[in-house]
């Protein structure tokens, strides 16, 4: 890719530090917006030591703001969003706004300015649809729209629609992937997420708590392996208007993954099954397997994920030790 300037919105968090330092790496300028809710600072302390980085305190519900850093880039990779089960649950309607509103503010202001735009979405996409492998035409099964579950799915499909329309109608050169189960170093515990918690857990000597029987089936990619699928997509013209499942189809149980960090981490700590509604509330609704089915962007940018489990289990280990040592319990 030539040198350009990227906006990446929700920058500081997990996976937008990690595009970041990967987009200046490659010798590009880059701009976050973020307004620090679940982002952290230093995230981006790498990327602070870099000349052609800036950092933009704000939200992306700032129309001003965001029309004004769009009007300055050449290129939009749209990650800020609410994530996270448990914060979708307990706030689902800041999440809700959060997330149709700012995308909408996104895309407008890309489309003003005639700018690219990548739209991260999520598995969530597919609900209850536990048959798989998962295909981008796949169905939708969501439950009722009482249950705050499903609200972050119908918000990120509201997220997909605008992306598509703006294509379709206006021909704003938009991208959409939906990301499955991204775990690695800079990953926050918080919000549900249960690689990051399961770790954190056993290298401090707690019980690992499962949620549900830990039958339920999920695949985990590598934050590095997913942010090279998105340089490939961000440098293929033939991605634009298109909508790409990234992910790897390495499943385990949330049992087995329990038991893999007891191994990995020779610890004593022992699996505790917690139901469901003792950690959401009554009603929550989980699924029984999610695995993405990624020969689209395999066949469009050659992308494969290079990391097994057992490779992030460990760099999430390392570094969850390493905060244990620094912060001592």
């Amino acid at each position: 890719m030539n040198p350009t300037t990227y906006l990446v919105t929700g920058g500081a968090g997990f996976i937008g530090s990690h595009l970041t330092d990967a987009l200046l790496a490659q010798g590009h300028t880059v701009v976050v917006l973020d307004n620090l809710t679940t982002g952290r600072a230093e995230n981006l302390e790498q990327a602070r030591q870099n000349p052609r980085f800036r950092f933009v305190h704000g939200s992306v519900l700032d129309q001003l703001l965001v029309d004004e850093l769009v009007r300055h880039c050449d290129t939009v990779v749209h990650l800020a969003a609410a994530v996270g089960v448990r914060l979708i649950v307990e706030r689902p309607l800041q999440s809700f706004t959060t997330n149709i509103r700012g995308t909408e503010t996104v895309i407008e202001a890309a489309h003003r300015h005639r700018r690219r735009v990548l739209v991260a979405s999520t598995s969530e996409i597919y609900g209850k649809n536990s048959s798989g492998p998962l295909a981008e035409n796949s169905e939708r099964i969501l439950g009722s729209t009482s249950v705050a579950r499903w609200s972050y799915s119908t918000a990120k499909a509201v997220d997909e629609i605008l992306a598509f329309a703006y294509h379709r109608e206006l021909n704003l050169p938009t991208i959409v992937v939906r990301l499955f189960n991204t775990v690695g170093p800079r990953q926050s515990p918080a919000y549900g997420m249960v690689v990051p918690r399961l770790v954190r857990q056993a290298v401090h000597g707690e019980p690992l708590t499962v949620h549900g029987d830990g039958k339920q089936r999920r695949c985990f990619a590598y934050v590095a392996d997913v942010v090279d699928a998105l340089l490939r997509l961000l440098a293929h013209p033939d991605a634009v208007g298109k909508v790409f499942n990234i992910g790897t189809n390495e499943e385990t149980t949330i049992a087995a993954l329990a038991a893999r960090v007891i191994a990995r981490t020779a610890s004593d700590s022992e699996i505790r099954l917690i139901p469901y509604h003792q950690v959401y509330g009554e009603g929550f609704e989980d699924m029984e397997r999610r695995v993405p089915d990624t020969e689209r962007i395999r066949a469009l940018t050659g992308w494969r994920p290079q990391h097994t489990l057992d490779d992030i289990l460990d760099a999430t280990i390392a570094e969850a030790r390493v905060e244990r040592v620094a912060v001592p319990t």
